[in-house]
């Protein structure tokens, strides 16, 4: 038989501390592991009475949120809030704008250079031009100079690729800190696009955009306007916490644009941390904010999120 071998004290604790590491270890490869996500999700809220005024005056304690059903804590709330706007200007140059684009291009310098005097230094817009094809005319900028020269360049031609237009506009938003707008000048639905309304509708989604569309009416009888397309547009604004404009040009084209820098100036931030949201569920969670003691309070924000929240 060879030497019984014995180990001091320490040496035995060291053996006793490995064991119990060792019993660790095995015991976290059986057993599942959870992570947090700690990620906050933002919604930008605007509230109006019944005579369609802002309400500016409510506090954290007055929204309740839920996120698919489930009742969430508001960790950030903010008044008014200024977190600078990115917003991604898109101008329909289809063949039937000719008649108006000029009054249109007109408005919307005077919308820029509303948004560069005003609000956050920070905020800036994109320039992009669609009809059946999209031109990004100019990347994020304050300069308005450089803007209005490229809006000297527009000429109307072929069809109206709205929903291409939002896609392709959408990732570059996404990247970009603070708030997210797009805002869509066109003259009705969308014509030439290989993207359907649902890919819009993603893209913005994902992007955390708020969608704003101006429809310069072309046509006051029902009967020979895109209705269908029309609505389409409503109903992607609602989603996304927007709202839609009909405006014709001139005075009523001024007013729309004005209105979106109201709304956008008057903004509640409500954020949360999501409670019980599985981590990497790229799904879509539907998300609710009411005023439970002001039911009469109409309240716009976006519809949900997809499980990637934006920063």
């Amino acid at each position: 038989m060879g030497r019984r071998r014995h180990y001091g004290p320490r040496v035995t604790r060291t053996f006793a501390t490995l064991a119990l590491l060792l019993t660790a270890v095995g015991a976290a490869a059986q057993e599942p592991v959870f992570k947090v996500d700690v990620r906050l999700v933002r919604l930008l809220v605007t509230v109006k009475n019944l005579a369609g005024e802002l309400v500016g005056s409510l506090e954290a304690r007055d929204f309740a949120v839920t996120d698919n059903g489930v009742k969430q804590d508001i960790a950030v709330f903010e008044h008014q809030t200024t977190q600078p706007l990115s917003i991604a200007l898109l101008i329909d140059i289809s063949a039937s704008t000719a008649k108006d684009l000029r009054y249109e291009t007109t408005s919307v310098t005077k919308f820029l250079e509303a948004l560069v005097r005003e609000g956050n230094p920070e905020d800036a817009a994109a320039f992009y031009s669609f009809n059946d094809q999209i031109t990004l005319l100019n990347t994020y900028t304050r300069n308005v100079a450089r803007i209005e020269e490229r809006l000297k360049t527009l000429k109307p031609d072929a069809g109206t690729s709205l929903y291409d237009a939002i896609y392709l506009a959408a990732p570059a938003l996404r990247e970009r800190e603070g708030r997210h707008v797009i805002v869509a000048i066109s003259d009705g639905g969308d014509t030439t696009s290989s993207k359907k309304y649902r890919d819009a509708l993603d893209a913005a989604q994902k992007a955390d955009a708020i969608f704003y569309p101006i429809v310069v009416v072309p046509i006051t009888n029902p009967a020979g306007r895109n209705t269908a397309g029309e609505h389409a547009l409503e109903t992607l604004a609602a989603s996304t916490g927007g709202r839609s404009f009909y405006p014709t040009v001139g005075a009523q084209l001024d007013r729309a644009f004005a209105e979106i820098l109201r709304d956008l100036r008057t903004q509640y931030l409500l954020s949360y941390y999501p409670a019980r949201v599985p981590v990497g569920d790229s799904s879509f969670h539907t998300v609710r904010v009411e005023i439970p003691k002001r039911r009469e309070l109409r309240i716009s924000t976006r519809s949900g999120y997809y499980g990637e929240v934006s920063r």
